[in-house]
């Protein structure tokens, strides 16, 4: 069994139920297990046909090769894979898209708490280059307490590419680099918009900069150079929402 068709912790197993039931195939549930929390998921589940089976705390964590699957993991069919197709068909349904652009994610950590971020915020989806990147991994799903589920993952073959192309569909593009003398509070980020956050340590890459319409920072007081990518892409994604709403 590869680890990636599995799918653990009562968030993500609760959104992935309700937004894609059809793709589990096996559910496993700590010996013992019936509380509240619990119960309706199982109703969900066994309308579907799936039942559960007991398993020890033992067999769970080497199941999620991990402690943290609060008691239930479940097998799936792998995700559909969203491409640049999809991410056309997106913007032909959109009037005013919010996207969120990263730039060599490879934490799955930092990629599950930047999608529970874009679904918070309402970004109507997440576009992550195909290589040098992390994918729909069980912990991303875990991190993202459900907003995997909800919050569409484009992987594409070329983000430089990708980036033109939202530009030419109207899409300013708003990069996030600590040198930029453009302050993100300051800076006009209404409209059709995509975020661009980079790696961890790294930033955003050479040509992925150049691809921005603008750079932006965001104020630093203290005696820190940078922010966590996930932390740095909450600010600035409500910011976006701030401007939206004022």
């Amino acid at each position: 069994m590869k680890k990636q068709e599995l799918v653990f912790g009562i968030h993500a197993v609760e959104s992935l139920l309700k937004h894609a039931p059809e793709r589990v195939l096996e559910m496993w549930l700590l010996s013992g297990r019936q509380d509240e929390r619990i119960v309706p998921l199982l109703d969900i589940a066994q309308t579907w046909g799936v039942k559960p089976q007991a398993a020890s705390r033992k067999t769970l964590d080497d199941k999620a090769e991990s402690p943290q699957h609060q008691g239930i993991i479940v097998r799936v069919r792998p995700a559909k894979v969203l491409t640049e197709n999809d991410l056309e068909a997106l913007l032909d349904k959109t009037e005013m898209p919010f996207l969120l652009i990263l730039d060599g994610v490879t934490d799955p950590h930092n990629l599950g708490a930047c999608l529970r971020n874009a679904d918070a915020a309402g970004v109507h989806g997440v576009i992550v280059p195909k290589d040098n990147s992390t994918g729909l991994t069980p912990t991303v799903s875990k991190v993202a307490c459900g907003a995997a589920e909800t919050v569409p993952l484009f992987q594409v073959t070329n983000l430089a590419r990708t980036m033109k192309r939202l530009q030419e569909r109207g899409v300013w593009i708003a990069g996030a680099a600590g040198e930029a003398d453009s302050d993100l509070f300051k800076a006009d980020l209404k409209g059709a918009l995509a975020i661009a956050m980079g790696a961890e340590g790294k930033g955003l890459r050479r040509l992925t900069r150049e691809c921005c319409d603008s750079l932006i920072s965001i104020p630093m007081a203290g005696s820190v150079s940078s922010l966590n990518v996930s932390v740095a892409t909450g600010i600035c994604l409500f910011e976006v929402v701030r401007q939206r709403l004022a």
